[in-house]
Order: C-alpha cells, then structure tokens, then sequence
C-alpha cells in the first residue's frame, strides 16, 4: 500500500490517499488501512463514509472497493446497506409472522436476511424449518437451537451469495412450505415481485408455487418499478410487508383487491441494531 507518511495526516489528505489506495488495489480492508494510517478502525470508517457520499469507492463489508468493482447489480454488501433501517423493521414484522412447527421459504434477499436475524433473536423454538438459497441466510441461521435449515442445490452466484438453476427444482416438489417471504427488486400491479435476474427469478417463483402463504418484504424504494424478471404474480400475494414511505395509493389499491399491506416504522432499535451490524458487519463468515 502507498506510504502516508506522518501519522497526523489531516483528515482530508487522509481520505485522498485512502481513495488512491482503493483505485489501485481494487479494494482495501479497514483493518489494514487503520494500521497503514495509524488511526482507529472507527477513523477509517467514517473517511469511508465521506468518500462514499462523494461518489469515490463504495464501502463493502470491511472495507472499501472501487465503484467500478459494484457492477449493474450491487453487491450483496453494497445492498444491504441501503435502507437498512427499514429493513430491519421489515423483518421484525415478517419474524412475528412465523409460528414455530412451520416450513418456511426465504429467498437471498437483504430483507430476508433481516427476518433471519429477526428469528435469531426471537428464539425459543422448537422446530421450525427454513429453506433458503441464501448462504448469508443459512450461515446466519445454522447451528440455531430448534431451527433446521435446508438448501436446494444449484450454481452459486457470487453478486446475491445464492444458489440458482434447475438443480434445485427437485426439492421443492418434495416439501411442504406454509409461508414464503419474498424480497424483490422491483414490485407494480402490473408486474407483481420481480427481480434482477431470470436466474434468481426462477428459484424465486419455485418457492412462490410451493408455498400456502406469499408475503412480500419490500421497501418503498422497490414500489412502482418493474426489474428484469416476474417471479410472483399480484395476484398471488396474500400479504406485503413494507415501510410507511410506500405510495399510499399504490397500497389502497392492494388492499381493496383483498392484499393485507404492513407498514412498519423504524424505531430506535432498529436503527441502532443496524449500524452495530454494520460496525460489526454481522455473524456470518462472507
């Protein structure tokens, strides 16, 4: 890494030589940038947090990489950055749900890995089953007393840390699933859930006809828009999940069509849950 020369480097010139590091490299990691700079993992994090709002790298978790490296489709570290208040919430709301004994259905989604987390924390179960192709999800989740997770075979997608293809298929003609929890890049009446990717889109639509109950997790962001793929009908939503910036005519509409629409409220928890992940970038190994 380059040499930054004095440890009193002001914070300014600090952030211009942390910038150049990670245009060079790639990507940088906090732990070797506060060594490098003789400062506190805290420090680099907000120098992180400046260059970020400047458009000059994208933080990841732990560390940092060139925006270029982000691609047409964020990272999952990237994503689950963004309105990670509102997710949090979500996934409270969507674990609540959940009754122990049931076989349940989580997609790889940000928000789904919130309702894991959600679970976690719950605790007291018994048996309750989740399948999920999310490996953040089942990392999340392994190991939990009274939890079993289960997996479908497929290729791994590095972008959505999630298993895909038709692999997978098989096991979803052989279980039973009461409730499947759905995030989505996108959702409209016209284009139901859909998703950035026919490949995600496919395992996606395997839990939806598998499932008694769909419940969409989806914040106010994803409402109104259509990504590439539909993987869930309007249609076949029993319930959504969503925060209070969701377009209140958009979710009138669901509602007389006979759809249960939750909005949900951040609250301080939430929020200070969420940036203790962040600091901490939660328990799982990726």
């Amino acid at each position: 890494m380059t040499d930054p020369g004095r440890s009193d480097v002001f914070a300014e010139e600090r952030q211009d030589h942390i910038a150049r590091i990670v245009e060079e490299h790639g990507r940088a990691r906090v732990s070797d940038l506060a060594t490098t700079f003789r400062v506190s993992g805290v420090t680099i994090r907000k120098d992180l947090a400046v260059l970020e709002r400047q458009g000059r790298l994208v933080r990841t978790h732990g560390g940092a990489m060139t925006v270029g490296r982000a691609g047409a489709e964020r990272a999952f570290d990237v994503r689950e950055r963004l309105q990670r208040d509102e997710k949090d919430a979500i996934g409270r709301a969507a674990a609540a749900m959940v009754v122990d004994g049931e076989s349940i259905a989580l997609d790889a989604s940000t928000t789904a890995l919130a309702l894991a987390r959600h679970l976690k924390g719950r605790g007291g179960w018994l048996h309750l089953t989740v399948i999920t192709n999310g490996l953040r999800i089942a990392s999340e989740l392994a190991g939990h007393p009274g939890i079993g997770v289960v997996m479908p075979a497929g290729f791994l997608r590095w972008e959505a840390l999630s298993l895909v293809g038709p692999l997978g298929e098989g096991l979803f003609e052989k279980v039973n699933i009461q409730k499947a929890f759905m995030g989505a890049a996108g959702f409209s009446i016209e284009a139901g859930l859909s998703d950035a990717t026919e490949e995600e889109a496919q395992i996606k639509r395997l839990m939806v006809e598998g499932a008694s109950e769909v419940v969409g997790l989806v914040d106010h962001t994803k409402w109104e828009r259509a990504a590439f793929a539909t993987f869930c009908e309007t249609a076949d939503l029993d319930a959504v999940i969503t925060d209070a910036g969701a377009p209140a005519a958009m979710v009138e509409q669901l509602r007389r069509s006979g759809i249960a629409i939750h909005e949900v409220t951040p609250t301080v928890e939430d929020a200070a849950t969420s940036r203790r992940r962040l600091r901490t970038g939660g328990s799982a190994p990726w």
